[in-house]
């Protein structure tokens, strides 16, 4: 994975995304749909989310693997962060859009995309099992 660094800030060439772009480049990923989730928008495919709108519009969110989140932070760290919590940890990133460029954030969608995609592809959905009914032993 190459992580475009077109750096810096409007002054440099970075336009200010904001969240009509996130769901531009977000809907054209193949399959996507828009969806809403605890009050705001979500991206899926195959009825998995790969990227959300935060409710105050200036941030985004892709599912990104550690690995990758990682390497945008390093390369972008205006732009990018972890989400809070276990998310977060598991690779959930935060996007400042007034921070990042269009290529960079087209990148980062792409990837959460793809793999929200082969996590689909590769991990067929749980069913809930029904909780074993214990049954008392006297009679």
């Amino acid at each position: 994975m190459v992580v475009c660094d077109s750096g810096g800030d409007s002054a440099s060439g970075v336009t200010t995304m904001r969240a009509n772009d996130f769901r531009r480049i977000a809907l054209g990923m193949e399959g996507a749909v828009e969806g809403a989730h605890m009050g705001h928008p979500d991206f899926r495919v195959n009825d998995r989310i790969f990227a959300t709108l935060h409710h105050d519009r200036e941030f985004g969110m892709v599912a990104l693997t550690p690995d990758q989140q990682e390497q945008f932070m390093r390369a972008h760290p205006d732009a990018f962060a972890p989400e809070s919590g276990a998310w977060g940890r598991a690779g959930s990133t935060s996007v400042r859009l007034a921070s990042v460029h269009e290529e960079t954030l087209g990148e980062a969608v792409t990837l959460a995309w793809q793999n929200t995609v082969n996590k689909g592809a590769s991990t067929p959905t749980r069913k809930r099992s029904a909780r074993p009914v214990r049954r008392s032993t006297k009679r």
